[in-house]
This record gives structure tokens, sequence and C-alpha cells, in this order.
């Protein structure tokens, strides 16, 4: 993920909204969100070059997500994937804390990174840049590729449009999110971040949504997780575009949580941004 925008326990009904954009190489070879085959529990896409992934989350309610921290001095070749920093987790057995606790001891093996966890106990953030582990308390959040929150013109302009959707009091549903993320702003050039690349890099960048033929934008992400243990997570693909976002298809998943292995009955449904596109 290049960027996530979090509300935490900040909407009455939905306790876990998390929206979020993955930027990448267009060549880069990816398998669309799904169950994986060896795993049934765990919904996520995969970099089928290194095997991990971005972005996924557990029918036992464990979720993870990834950026990368732009430090390209700092950058290592035979670096560890940071992708599997989120399936390792996911299809591992310890709880959110304990797993950032022990990575904080051996997270040598990665380039920079940040990490956003969440169960049963609680939401998370680690970086390896920071070297501290964070429980966030209820709020709204941003994350891209530096500190959680730094305030990025991406991360600024995502959070105040999460938070103006929320304090609408409109329905929150995965369309609106995947159309929140769809933005294509570009920043003035004085606002931009100064990450040690060219600066035509950062103006492309900038935007919370990217367009380019090569790199761009590959993936917008909506999970929501409401009090009845009910999940949704919608993925929409993007192929290479110059002027506006191209659609490529959109996935769609609603399940329950079964954590103890008990799932409470659904309550009404949220709305499925595109139901012939239904996926599970």
């Amino acid at each position: 993920m290049c960027l996530i925008l979090l509300a935490h326990k900040l909407h009455p009904r939905i306790p876990l909204i998390l929206a979020a954009n993955r930027d990448e190489f267009h060549d880069r070879p990816t398998a669309a969100l799904d169950f994986w085959p060896e795993n049934r529990d765990l919904l996520a896409g995969r970099d089928l070059r290194a095997g991990g992934t971005w972005f996924g989350v557990t029918r036992g309610g464990r979720w993870a997500a990834v950026t990368n921290f732009r430090a390209p001095a700092e950058r290592r070749t035979r670096a560890t994937s940071r992708g599997k920093l989120v399936s390792e987790f996911l299809t591992g057995a310890d709880s959110a804390a304990s797993y950032l606790e022990e990575l904080a001891t051996a997270d040598g093996d990665y380039n920079g990174f940040n990490l956003l966890l969440g169960d049963g106990d609680g939401v998370y953030h680690y970086s390896n840049r920071s070297g501290e582990v964070t429980t966030l308390e209820p709020g709204c959040y941003g994350l891209s590729n530096h500190l959680l929150d730094t305030p990025w013109p991406k991360v600024r302009r995502g959070k105040a449009a999460l938070r103006a959707l929320l304090d609408e009091d409109a329905l929150v549903d995965p369309e609106s999110l995947l159309t929140l993320l769809n933005d294509l702003h570009q920043p003035p050039d004085d606002e931009l971040p100064d990450t040690g690349i060219p600066r035509v890099w950062e103006r492309r960048l900038g935007p919370m949504f990217i367009l380019g033929t090569d790199y761009g934008t590959r993936s917008s992400t909506v999970l929501l997780g409401d009090g009845d243990n009910r999940a949704i997570c919608v993925e929409r693909t993007f192929g290479p575009a110059d002027d506006s976002p191209l659609a490529t298809g959109t996935r769609y998943h609603e399940f329950e949580i079964t954590i103890g292995g008990k799932a409470s009955p659904p309550p009404d449904p949220i709305p499925n941004p595109d139901p012939k596109e239904q996926a599970s």
C-alpha cells in the first residue's frame, strides 16, 4: 500500500473503516483479492514475484496492511520482501501486539516499512524507522510512505475527506470509499515532501490516486467491519492510464468473523458496489 486511511471506532455502526490505494509498477505480476487456496481463512491479493501481500484479512478477524518507508538512499536490493510481514502475521497465531513486539527486535532484514495490524484486542502501528509499537486510540489516521499521520498532502486530503464522509452521517459503503480514493488532485510543489527522489517523481507521487502507463495505482481496497462480527472487503483494480483511472474489475467479499468458533447472524447488509461482480 502507498496510502491507507483508517477510521477506528468513529462510526457507531462500523467500528473498522479502512480505505487504501496500492501503487506499483504495472508490469509486476499480481493476483487479485481472493481467499488463498492453501489457507481458505485468508483473504488477500498476492504479489506473484515475492509471494507476500500488501493487505489481507482473515475470517478470524485479523487484518494487516503495509506501506514502504520512502528512503531511496537506504534501500537494499537483497532485503526480505515487506509483503511477508503481512502474510506471516495473518497465517500465524500470535496476537498483533505480540507479533509487533517480537518484530521490533528483529526487523533488520527489511527495508523501511510501516505495518498496521488489527485483531480482537486492538489496532497497532509499527515502523522499523521509528522503532515504536503504538496502540491506536479511536480516531482517524492516515499513512503513506513516511510515519503514521505524517502530514503529506495526500494524507491530509484523504483524512479530511474521510472525516467529512463520517460527519455527513451519510451511508458509509464501499462505493463511497472507493470514490474517495479516486482523487487526482495535484498538490502544489511547495507542499510536496523531499524524500530524496527527483522532484518530477515527488510531483508524480503527490496525488492520492496515481496515473501512469508504467507506474500507478494498481488497486483500491476497502475493508468494513461492523459490530456484529461481519466484514466486507472490496478491491477495485486499475490498468495503465494517462488521463483518468481505468478500472479493470471489482472483487466483493462479505463474510462472518468467527472469533472463538462462533459467528453472530448478519445484520442488514451494507450495499455491494457492483452486485454483478460479486466474488463470494
